[in-house]
């Protein structure tokens, strides 16, 4: 496969303008940011300033896709993906390769189902919370890209020239050899940590502290673990144990996106996490009580805050 020599970012979010910001600084003519037209003007005008850095980037609308793109990440929020994959389009050709960074198991099959497996890799960030406040993002600079090919992730061509790129732009992350099983790790977790910590209004370090905070999650990541081995996640009964292992690392003074989100009136990612396990808990027969009730109070947290 060819070499990577030009990305496009849909989404600044704080991983997106993460990103952004990293490859800006390897070589700012690789690099362009996708967005609706609503934005331009707000984005050119403020840009985005992470970790007290200014950043205008070169802003592209859906409409100007005179170069393809060899790489695309995918870092919008949930409910913006259907119009993030519409908008990519004119970037896609048959050597692209995309990447989502959203939360959750269900993206990569969205972004198949318009543009083919053989252009999608499984992929999600890892690392730690970040803040943000209007166009002020602050973030301690912890955090990798997981990805590989659910075919072989530590062999296919595919990750090796994303792999070599990162390498180039300096942007940490990891191949690990069985990347579902990788991906629902990070699932395992959002699942309990985020819906509670949205319900509760906890941040990391209460999960950390009080056991009761903590077995709330552990019922809800639970449920995760009974879907898991129905869809056929290796290893299954070790998702818990890294969440074990995962959760004492976590900033104990960091919310989750999901509880800045209700703090911020914004809809959230209820539906990636309690809603897509309800789903699939209806689909195979198998009782997700606890997330269903969760699901019921975020959605209507997301209404009293709205």
């Amino acid at each position: 496969m060819q070499e990577i020599r030009n990305v496009v970012i849909i989404g600044l979010g704080a991983i997106g303008s993460i990103y952004a910001a990293k490859l800006q600084q390897y070589d700012s003519d690789c690099l362009r940011v996708l967005i609706d037209a609503s934005r331009l003007e707000r984005y050119q005008s403020r840009g985005i300033v992470l970790n007290g850095v200014h950043y205008d980037f070169n802003y592209v609308l859906p409409a100007q896709h005179q170069q393809p793109a060899d790489l695309i990440l995918i870092a919008t929020k949930a409910d913006a993906l259907s119009d993030a994959i519409a908008a990519i389009a004119g970037f896609v050709y048959d050597g692209t390769i995309i990447l989502s960074l959203l939360n959750g198991i269900t993206s990569e099959e969205m972004i198949a189902e318009r543009y083919g497996w053989d252009k999608v890799l499984h992929a999600y960030f890892v690392g730690h919370g970040s803040t943000r406040s209007g166009n002020e993002i602050v973030h301690d600079g912890v955090g990798r890209i997981v990805f590989g090919d659910a075919n072989g992730s530590a062999q296919s061509p595919r990750v090796d020239v994303v792999r070599r790129f990162f390498d180039r732009a300096g942007i940490d992350y990891d191949v690990p050899e069985d990347i579902l099983f990788s991906q629902w790790c990070k699932f395992v977790v959002n699942v309990g940590i985020n819906q509670v910590s949205a319900v509760l209004r906890a941040a990391y370090g209460d999960f950390q502290r009080s056991q009761s905070v903590y077995a709330i999650a552990l019922e809800l990541m639970q449920e995760v673990v009974a879907i898991a081995h129905q869809v056929g996640i290796r290893n299954a009964d070790a998702l818990l144990a890294w969440a074990n292992n995962f959760i004492p690392t976590m900033p104990p003074e960091f919310k989750s996106s999901m509880l800045q989100d209700i703090e911020a009136g914004s809809k959230t990612e209820v539906e990636m996490f309690g809603g897509a396990i309800c789903a699939l808990g209806e689909k195979y027969g198998i009782p997700t009580p606890q997330n269903a009730t969760f699901l019921k109070l975020i959605r209507a947290l997301e209404e009293m805050s709205s």
